[in-house]
Order: structure tokens, then sequence, then C-alpha cells
């Protein structure tokens, strides 16, 4: 994030006119302290609306997430940690490819927060996504820019990074299924709702071609 420092140059700017008033005015006379006093103040008003303050990146702070459920909670920030690196891994790899899975997983991951900061309770069917999926996705890509930014091009080197490749995508499925399961639960009831839907407007003679009344069947979470 951007922090903004405002300089230290009004403060010496004041301290120089008023050291420059003690050697022309009597300032051993209330008035003329009085009068430098107030010239150092114009000079430091003017020089901090004229001196643009510097600009600097710091670490954003880490967010606290606040859901009710302590697990929850500690799993959000573990999440949290790993989807920065892995957005961090995007900047290091320049491999088109590569970088296409990892936003699939980056996006994927952030739903899969949003979901259990909505509903704290399907932390629980995450566990093993967030305690394996996910830093094991940070550790392959993690080798694979750091050897990729080491110029190696051995035989080991090649399979690993061929490994990387043909895996990827795998992985970025996974994530994408561990969201997709965590709306089995909703697809069911939508599935149940319609169902009822269809039968209520069958049974007052209303034609509804368009709503389907066949079960859809949950996925199987990760």
């Amino acid at each position: 994030m951007e922090k903004k420092i405002r300089s230290a140059l009004p403060v010496y700017i004041a301290a120089g006119v008023f050291l420059l008033c003690a050697a022309v005015l009597p300032v051993y006379r209330l008035w003329a302290i009085a009068l430098a006093a107030a010239l150092a103040a114009a000079a430091y008003i003017v020089a901090d609306r004229k001196i643009p303050p510097r600009v600097v990146k710091v670490p954003a702070p880490e967010r606290a997430y606040r859901t009710g459920v302590e697990d929850a909670d500690e799993l959000l920030k573990n999440m949290n940690g790993g989807l920065k690196a892995l957005a961090a891994l995007d900047g290091r790899i320049a491999d088109e490819k590569l970088s296409e899975s990892i936003h699939r997983m980056v996006r994927a991951g952030r739903a899969i927060m949003g979901q259990i900061e909505e509903k704290p309770a399907k932390a629980r069917d995450v566990r093993r996504f967030a305690a394996y999926y996910l830093p094991t996705a940070v550790k392959v890509l993690t080798t694979y820019a750091e050897l990729d930014e080491s110029g190696a091009a051995g035989h080991v080197a090649a399979s690993l990074r061929e490994d990387v490749h043909k895996n990827a995508g795998i992985i970025a499925a996974a994530f994408e299924a561990q969201l997709d399961a965590l709306f089995a639960d909703e697809a069911l009831d939508v599935s149940s709702d319609l169902a009822v839907l269809g039968a209520i407007a069958r049974g007052e003679g209303i034609d509804a071609p368009g709503i389907d009344t066949s079960e859809t069947k949950p996925h199987l979470q990760l």
C-alpha cells in the first residue's frame, strides 16, 4: 500500500526564518520574539503546502477476519497468506500458460474465502484443501520460479519444468472443484424448490416447460 510521508523541509525552513529574524530583530524584546515566531509559522505553513509529501510503498497490514468462529478466522488468515504468495509468484513467472493457471487458482481461492466469510460453517469443508492443495501449489510454483530465475537448463531442470506445466492446470481445476463443492447444498436446495414449484404449477394447470424438476446431484468434495 502507498503511504504519504510529509517532508521535513518545512521545519528546516521555519527554523531558518526564525534564526534570520533573530539575527536582525531585537529578540530580547517580547514583540520581536512574537514577530519572529509568527514569521517562522507562516513560512512553515507556506512550505508545507508547496512541498508535496513523499510517497512510499509499505507492506499492507494483515486483514483481521472476524467471522465469530475462531477456526474459520485462522483458516481465512492462512488462505489469505497462501493466495498472496501465489499472486506474488505470478509476477516472477513469465510463462503465460502458468500465469493463466495461477490466475484461476487465485480467483477460485478468493471466491472460496468469500463463501467461508459468509458461512463460517463451510470452513470444515475446505480444511484439506487449505492444508494441502494451496500450500502445495505455492511450494511447486516457488520451486519453478527459483529454477527459472537461476537459468538452469539441465535434464533435471527441464523435467521439473515439464512436470509443473503438466500439473498446473490440474491444480487450478482442483481449486475450482473445491469452490464448486461449496455450492452443493445450495444446488440441492434450489433443485428441491424448483421441483416443488413445478408440481404446484402443474397442479394449477400451468404449463412450466422451463422448470427442470430433475434432482441435482452434489459434487464430490475434495
